[in-house]
């Protein structure tokens, strides 16, 4: 047994409640299936403050079906739809597929907001709905589904959170900017200029010592130090496109990068920061979400209606599951008991959700117009580095 464990056994240690399974699944949730947390990995070269690996062969260990955390006990099981085009936010109950919420952002003019991700914070307490064009957060109370405070921000097109829970990374890709703000208070710390055009998706090593984070219109990637708050390095991609979501792998080996205009996804060696591999998937690859048992990875593919299992095992596409009569599918989630992939239809103004076991659609659901990075709320796992809910 690890010494932390031994410890809080003997009493004299408690162990943080992140680090552990939920003891049952809340009522207000889906069924599922509680796995026990194995004794965490201490990384000692590791972010300091970041929670440590449950498992190293799995990264997303403590994202089985059902792990819930206490953090979200009470929390009722709900779907997020920011509507880029409509400016406003859709909520969908799961059990029923019938939207049973409905906000409109709050506008300081006549522009477009565009709410671009649902984003879960750190500590799993808020939902932030990131607007890039109205240079705002607009705060949703999960436990409520009700609309919150709205604070200035620049250029939100996306948010991630350091893992360590200190810092919340604004994506700030019209200014060419990485801000690093309070994960708390939202107050800025540094604002990191970087030589990316189009910076907008990232994903963290194992370790927590850096990010790297796609570049969508330079074609490139670049990787960050994230406790010095810098960028260490630019790596150009072929084939040359369009890069979108950006995920780290299971066992923690590669970054997996989606390409939008190369139809397929680059496989990143992050330590070494080179390209080992490219996977084709579909027309407009685009958003990365990984089987509640981590063997394979779900990739829509925007331009043709599609969505890719990538075997994670061989690096093989497994099979293609193929909208009837097109779509699409953009950015989304896994359902808490991992039978459900959701995602949103971008150009379609429609909502998917997918049978995991066989692909089939479970429904299409019609939102506002241009559905973008939905979120499925509450997830699995100990707390979250942003997006729509990448968690770990």
């Amino acid at each position: 047994m690890h010494s932390l464990y031994r410890l809080a056994a003997a009493g004299l240690f408690a162990l943080p409640a992140a680090w552990l399974p939920s003891p049952a699944v809340n009522a207000t949730h889906s069924p599922g299936i509680l796995v026990a947390a194995s004794a965490p990995h201490p990384n000692p070269s590791a972010l300091p403050g970041m929670p440590p690996v449950l498992d190293p062969k799995n990264i997303y260990s403590a994202d089985a079906p059902g792990m819930l955390s206490p953090a979200v006990n009470g929390v009722p099981y709900r779907v997020y739809v920011p509507n880029s085009k409509s400016d406003t936010v859709d909520i969908i109950d799961p059990g029923t597929y019938k939207i049973i919420g409905h906000f409109a952002l709050p506008k300081r003019g006549k522009h477009l907001l565009e709410p671009q991700h649902v984003v879960p914070s750190w500590d799993l307490k808020k939902l932030w709905v990131a607007q890039d064009l109205g240079d705002q957060l607009t705060l949703i109370d999960p436990v409520t589904g009700k609309e919150g405070e709205t604070v200035h921000v620049d250029d939100p097109y996306n948010m991630y959170y350091t893992p360590d829970g200190r810092y919340a990374v604004v994506m700030a890709e019209r200014e060419k900017r990485l801000d690093f703000r309070d994960a708390q208070t939202m107050k800025v710390v540094h604002r990191l200029p970087v030589a990316c055009e189009g910076v907008n998706h990232a994903d963290f090593s194992p370790d927590g010592t850096y990010m790297i984070a796609t570049c969508e219109f330079s074609s490139e990637l670049i990787k960050v130090d994230v406790a010095q708050q810098k960028v260490i390095g630019h790596l150009k991609l072929e084939p040359r496109g369009m890069p979108q979501d950006c995920r780290l792998s299971p066992d923690g080996k590669v970054f997996y990068v989606a390409n939008m205009d190369a139809n397929g996804v680059h496989v990143i060696d992050g330590n070494a920061f080179r390209q080992i591999e490219f996977i084709p998937t579909g027309k407009g690859a685009h958003g990365e979400y990984f089987s509640r048992d981590a063997k394979y990875m779900y990739v829509s593919n925007r331009g043709e209606g599609t969505v890719s299992l990538i075997d994670l095992a061989t690096r093989k596409v497994a099979t293609k599951w193929v909208i009837p009569g097109g779509g699409s599918p953009d950015m989304g989630g896994v359902s808490i008991d991992g039978k459900s992939l959701w995602l949103s239809g971008r150009y379609n103004n429609e909502v998917y959700v997918f049978d995991t076991s066989n692909g089939k659609l479970r429904a299409r659901i019609r939102v506002g117009r241009d559905p973008h990075g939905l979120c499925v709320w509450p997830q699995p796992g100990r707390y979250s580095l942003g997006h729509t809910g990448n968690m770990r």
